[in-house]
């Protein structure tokens, strides 16, 4: 992923609606891109902040985007045991087909 579209992404991020692949795309890009991040912290702070301080609310904008980023990074790790699990399963499935289709032939 090129800066330009980590950067068309912040939204979608920061209303969480990346998910799977474009996800952990996105987060291992701000992760390794200074300038990225930086865009990120300036849309959040705007997107959140302003909410936060309009409400009365003390906000601290670090601690808040480092939870965000976390909580992508948990999902991301979620995503990944899943599909390991669904491919386990598709295996065992296919398997479990095979071993019918001798049992039956026979």
């Amino acid at each position: 992923m090129n800066c330009k579209e980590a950067e068309k992404k912040i939204p979608a991020f920061l209303n969480d609606e990346l998910d799977g692949r474009g996800l952990a795309e996105f987060v291992e890009h701000i992760e390794d891109c200074p300038e990225c991040m930086e865009e990120l912290s300036i849309q959040f702070l705007v997107a959140e902040g302003m909410e936060q301080l309009e409400q009365g609310n003390n906000f601290n904008l670090q601690e808040a985007l480092t939870s965000k980023l976390e909580n992508a990074d948990y999902r991301i790790r979620i995503n990944r045991v899943l599909r390991h699990v669904l491919l386990i399963l598709e295996a065992a499935v296919a398997a479990a087909i095979i071993a019918a289709v001798i049992i039956v032939s026979m």
